[in-house]
């Protein structure tokens, strides 16, 4: 008898029917699954539903893959909980209790007839209920991994299915992967763009709704930030309705490249290599979990957590250097493990009537010292100083929404200002972490706060910066209050505007891979300054010039730079944008005053 005779799988992400429930793709690192998550600001969802067969008669037990979100951080009964259905029968357990970590919670058994069935998943109270897969099976005991029960159960390709080879394969779809593949596609390459998500932008999506910081078009090279212009949002502002991010202008500016070809939802999960370069990365598909080969010349790691580095073997490093490692004045004495945070943003709307919010008794004791009298949480609502941005993605994103459910329930039940709120509605939290930093690569040179304070230019400077050095740290009352700090303040140190070198942007270890993002080859204090959106923007479009370079000269980065530079500026003197489209970049000063106000 195989396996599939005995068991059945359901992923969430699979379902027939979402219903209110969301496919999160953004943990798969970790988890090695989608989850289907249950965001509904505190009013349940409705029920996501699909159809499966039992293939015999028999008593089934029941196993949900979820976690009890809420229990890193409280005793109390959390939020977080949701029923399963089958047949129109509800089973007695409430799942999502438990562990605070992913595990398969035990729903006893129901018994089944051969044939077709249903099962719909209930979401309970609005919070963030969240499971991966439902197994039904004949077998006794706790299910193993998730990943050997899908080869098992589902139909799942033993072999990637091969999308051919490409000159260039850009493998993250922010606006720094949007502009390298753009760039290397109007200069004559056939490009290959891998995102996982399905929408195109990264921090500037409807999804996370970061503004876009930094300026275009100035420095060594000021026909660079042209082609960020084309697709960028004409509106500035974290943290506002999803119109003004223009996710549809995002897709048809890719869209519209006919040597690009695209493959949104889809994550890089696995590297093959020939030595020190790599020859091709297999991508799984989001929702269902079938994979595909994609080949290439020269590869480009835009993904921001340096994913496909890391895949590659790349050295990578992540958080705060010593003094001892690059002399930087502003360093620690001792390493630590300190990024920059991450930020969970929302807002609230006003209504002509009153509107209530759950009286949460599970959250943060915020009290009438700690409240925020706010209406959006901006930038300086920022989580994950201390944690790990990969292992503890997750975590990070639930504190942020953690904290947003518990300062808007105080203020909108107990608070002094319940009043002044008594008509502004919760109506958006971002369930996307809006990630600053994680891991950094290494390139032929690391840029250090020295050279920035110093304004040592390089021969091979190319994209400039336009912010400050801005490193922040939690701040100090609200970190006083809270074991977890969730506000933070910027430390900005002035910097006119500053050319990265180009072998910050290629990796010393891999030999046909470039690096355009938060990712690239910098120190923590120099990230300060690279890794806003519209820097992020330039350096794609220098590696998609350097791309096209590497297809007609036949050569590896390292060569652009050693023997091929004189042609690469050459193309940054022109730049692969349209010059003679409507400039439609609106900037913000917060680069210069570190500004904490809503209307950022």
């Amino acid at each position: 008898m195989t396996e599939r005779d005995k068991a059945i799988l359901l992923p969430g992400s699979m379902f027939d029917d979402l219903g209110g429930w969301i496919s999160d793709p953004q943990f798969m690192e970790v988890m090695h699954s989608s989850e289907l998550l249950a965001h509904g600001l505190g009013k349940p969802v409705a029920d996501a539903v699909t159809g499966f067969d039992a293939p015999q008669d028999g008593q089934y037990n029941v196993w949900v893959r979820t976690k009890n979100w809420t229990a890193f951080w409280t005793d109390r009964p959390g939020p977080g909980k949701f029923s399963i259905i089958i047949d129109g029968e509800p089973l007695e357990t409430v799942f999502g209790t438990g562990s605070p970590e992913w595990h398969w919670q035990g729903g006893g058994r129901i018994s089944l007839a051969k044939g077709r069935h249903s099962l719909a998943v209930r979401d309970l109270d609005g919070f963030d209920a969240r499971f991966d897969s439902v197994l039904l099976t004949l077998d006794e005991g706790e299910p193993g991994e998730i990943d050997g029960l899908r080869r098992a159960l589902l139909d799942i390709p033993a072999e990637p299915e091969s999308k051919g080879r490409f000159d260039f394969v850009v493998v993250g779809g922010g606006v720094a992967g949007m502009c390298a593949a753009i760039s290397a596609a109007r200069l004559g390459s056939r490009v290959a763009i891998i995102q996982d998500r399905k929408v195109y932008g990264g921090n500037n999506s409807s999804e996370v709704r970061v503004g876009l910081g930094g300026r275009l078009n100035v420095g060594r090279f000021p026909s660079l930030g042209y082609l960020l212009n084309e697709f960028g949002p004409a509106q500035k502002g974290n943290a506002r309705t999803a119109d003004v991010y223009e996710d549809e202008k995002k897709a048809e500016a890719i869209a519209a490249e006919k040597n690009i070809t695209a493959f949104t939802g889809y994550r890089v999960t696995a590297v093959e290599k020939d030595g020190a370069r790599i020859a091709a990365v297999i991508a799984t598909q989001v929702d269902n979990y079938k994979e595909i080969r994609v080949e290439g010349h020269v590869f480009a790691d835009c993904t921001g957590d340096a994913t496909l580095g890391v895949l590659a073997g790349a050295k990578w490093a992540m958080g705060r250097e010593s003094k001892a490692v690059y002399g930087e004045p502003s360093a620690p004495d001792s390493p630590d493990a300190i990024t920059l945070g991450a930020s969970i943003q929302w807002y609230s709307e006003p209504r002509p009537e009153p509107v209530s919010f759950p009286d949460i008794d599970w959250g943060l004791p915020i009290d009438e010292e700690t409240v925020q009298n706010a209406r959006r949480g901006q930038w300086y609502w920022e989580v994950g100083m201390r944690d790990n941005m990969i292992d503890e993605a997750e975590k990070i994103r639930d504190y942020g929404m953690y904290v947003a459910y518990s300062n808007w329930s105080y203020l909108k039940n107990h608070s002094r200002f319940k009043e002044e709120v008594a008509c502004e509605e919760f109506v958006w939290l971002s369930f996307y972490a809006g990630k600053r930093e994680s891991r950094r690569l290494f390139g032929e040179h690391v840029l250090t706060e020295n050279d920035l304070r110093n304004f040592v230019q390089y021969p091979d400077g190319c994209v400039s910066t336009s912010w400050y050095i801005d490193d922040h740290e939690p701040d100090p009352d609200n970190a006083a209050r809270f074991k977890d700090p969730w506000l933070s303040r910027g430390r900005l140190t002035p910097l006119d505007y500053y050319p990265i070198p180009f072998r910050c942007l290629y990796n010393r270890d891999i030999e046909n891979m470039f690096m355009a993002g938060r990712d690239i080859s910098v120190s923590h204090l120099a990230l300060g300054t690279v890794r806003v959106m519209r820097t992020c923007a330039m350096e794609g479009e220098v590696i998609g010039m350097a791309a096209e370079i590497c297809r007609r000269l036949g050569c590896m980065p390292r060569d652009v730079y050693r023997t091929h530079f004189d042609k690469l500026k050459s193309y940054m003197e022109k730049g692969t944008g349209d010059k003679d489209m409507p400039y439609l970049q609106t900037y913000t000063l917060i680069d210069t005053t570190a500004e904490r106000s809503e209307n950022c």
